[in-house]
């Protein structure tokens, strides 16, 4: 009975989030995508050429993330090889536990190896990470150089340009959803 409540209660906030993203177009999602990789590399050193390395990576350049006990986040996102837009896809995320806050944030996912891209593409357009791959949030401080951090992971998250406060400790699944904007 307990469960019914919090899947309804996640049910409307997933919801909620998707129906503030789901407007965005082709266009205006590349542009966004442009404005949070040019905020990344303004930010961070080594930033460029580190995704002119990476394989390929998504950017997602605003995921809204909100919680009290049940949780989600949602935000819509670009692929990219170099500089190239590859496809669409959606960050959807549900967690259950100890949270509360309301946050937005970018992400860019860099994928640097051929077998973290390969699995990603080739899984019928839906991705669950839980299931087929880990992403390490990349640790380092602003005076290091991308450059010259080594990150063993094939994927590796950026979070930046955040906004709001989320704390929690919870247990969560995210899936990533290929998506056709108009």
């Amino acid at each position: 009975m307990i469960t019914t409540k919090y899947k309804a209660i996640l049910l409307a906030m997933l919801i909620g989030f998707s129906t503030f993203s789901m407007a965005k177009s082709a266009k205006t999602l590349d542009h966004d995508a442009n404005m949070a990789i040019n905020k990344f590399i303004d930010e961070t050193k080594g930033g460029d050429q580190f995704l002119v390395n990476a394989k390929a990576f998504l950017v997602f350049p605003d995921i809204k993330e909100g919680g009290f006990f049940v949780g989600g986040k949602y935000g819509e996102g670009v692929l990219r090889h170099k500089r190239k837009t590859l496809g669409y896809y959606e960050i959807i995320s549900a967690s259950v536990g100890f949270q509360m806050g309301i946050q937005e944030y970018s992400m860019i996912i860099a994928f640097t190896s051929d077998a973290a891209i390969e699995r990603f593409l080739n899984d019928d357009d839906e991705w669950d990470t839980d299931v087929d791959g880990k992403i390490a949030v990349a640790e380092w401080n602003s005076k290091e150089e991308l450059d010259d951090v080594e990150f063993k992971d094939d994927m590796v998250a950026f979070i930046f340009d955040s906004n709001g406060l989320m704390g929690s400790f919870t247990m969560e699944g995210t899936k990533f959803k290929k998506i056709n904007p108009k």
